[in-house]
């Protein structure tokens, strides 16, 4: 970094290295890299983006009260605490997702129609990184258990995902093996194979018909994609990377066996802050697992797969754990709220103020593939301009819906699950959520995915 036109600021290492001891700074003003063209004095904004695969049990899960004086459902229950700094919405759906497990998580965040023929489209977090990756060492922070990320290109192309805990902080906090040197050489040699064949293929593009001119294009913009990364990380390789405390890296820096879901998600989840904490990127996405594979979780008795639990046909036990599945997951959501409104910003607010978590399925009842009325909440990002407190209910704001069947004991009756498979208000778009934190996030747009209008929370 060039200290010479701003010879007051100080890196991270300089500061822990005065303090004669070993800490994790919180991000200060006299931190910020020289290359943010962002006001000193303007915190981050971030996005986190949480996928829970398979739906949920909707009968245990949907709230049936409308507005601020909603009351909490067993499986959000764990969520109660943070009733001022989340919104549980009801309603939305992706009218792209063809009603089958890889087309819900694939659109989720992209807002696409995925039929035979179609491509992806770009999925919101990439877009948010192209305004802020020109201020981080890392555009995306991509975490996944078993499949691929949530994260799609401008070209339909699934990015890929880590999952071990230890190889996700080396990959944040660590540097590159070999060195500095060694490691801008392969960097540079990547760069010049990358131009070789840019220019090799505009060769070949001139004796090509209109069909495979198509397919190049999607070719070159991947390759175009590559070329930006590698220049990126070369400029980094200069920059010091962040110096984090013991205690952070034997919190983190570690891999846990799937028996203990609990430990990791939690451990993925303390990743997520300390790498928004020290600004190495301020987009993450983290999907718990694939709609075919999320795994179990034995430390509570579940041994069979989520999967597994979704497709329950009326058994009541499979339904007891998946709701158990459910409250478990969103207990873990719980925690990372807390380390967002626990960790200090540049301001010296909670994290949690500049930064929106959505956490959700798309899916709403796994064992008919219903998905609409998805289960979404958002959380945080007060400073970003959001208001929470209130359940957001676009089912009420449909003509003819009467409210939530609800049965003589007081539970939610199993005619519920058409609302799960079938949308109530047609217009209500989840891409219009999306849209909502795009906006948010400085991305310049009117429009994204189907979205037919910004939602207001």
């Amino acid at each position: 970094m060039n200290y010479l036109s701003q010879s007051w600021r100080m890196d991270r290492r300089h500061a822990l290295r005065a303090m004669g001891s070993c800490i994790s700074l919180p991000f200060l003003e006299c931190m910020v890299p020289l290359r943010a063209s962002e006001k000193d004095t303007e915190s981050p904004r971030r996005s986190a983006f949480i996928y829970l695969a398979n739906g949920v049990h909707s009968l245990n899960y949907q709230i049936t009260t409308p507005g601020k004086d909603y009351q909490f459902s067993r499986s959000l229950k764990p969520l109660e605490k943070h009733r001022d700094s989340i919104t549980p919405i009801s309603g939305l759906h992706h009218p792209g997702a063809i009603g089958h497990h890889h087309n819900c998580i694939s659109v989720w965040l992209t807002g696409g129609k995925l039929g035979p023929s179609d491509r992806n489209t770009i999925s919101v977090d990439q877009k948010m990184a192209e305004v802020t990756a020109q201020h981080t060492r890392y555009s995306s922070m991509e975490i996944a258990l078993t499949q691929g990320s949530l994260a799609w290109t401008a070209d339909g192309v699934q990015l890929p995902a880590l999952r071990r805990c230890s190889e996700i902080f080396e990959s944040l906090f660590e540097e590159p093996k070999g060195g500095k040197e060694a490691q801008r050489k392969a960097l540079r040699r990547k760069a010049s194979v990358l131009d070789d064949n840019l220019a090799e293929v505009r060769r070949l593009e001139k004796s090509m018909g209109s069909a495979d001119k198509g397919r190049l294009e999607q070719y070159l913009t991947s390759v175009r994609e590559a070329e930006i990364r590698t220049k990126r990380a070369d400029a980094w390789l200069d920059t010091p990377l962040p110096e984090i405390s013991e205690a952070d890296r034997k919190r983190t820096d570690r891999d846990i066996p799937k028996t203990q879901a609990g430990e990791y998600f939690r451990t993925v989840y303390d990743l997520m802050v300390l790498a928004f904490q020290t600004d190495v990127t301020r987009v993450a996405t983290f999907s718990l697992g694939g709609e075919g594979d999320a795994f179990s979780i034995p430390e509570i008795g579940i041994t069979e797969s989520r999967h597994q639990l979704s497709h329950h046909g009326g058994d009541e036990g499979y339904m007891e754990k998946l709701t158990n599945y459910d409250t478990f997951a969103i207990e873990q959501f719980g925690y990372f709220l807390t380390r967002l409104s626990e960790t200090k910003d540049l301001n010296g607010k909670p994290l949690l103020g500049t930064t929106m978590a959505l956490f959700g399925s798309g899916m709403c009842y796994g064992h008919s593939h219903g998905n609409a009325n998805l289960p979404l909440v958002l959380a945080g990002g007060s400073d970003l301009g959001l208001k929470h407190g209130s359940h957001l209910d676009f089912n009420r704001e449909a003509a003819g819906f009467e409210g939530y069947a609800v049965g003589d004991d007081g539970k939610i009756a199993t005619s519920h699950y058409q609302i799960c498979s079938r949308p109530v208000n047609t217009d209500a778009h989840m891409s219009n959520l999306l849209l909502l934190m795009a906006q948010r996030m400085g991305v310049e747009t009117d429009q994204f995915g189907d979205s037919n209008k910004a939602i207001v929370v």
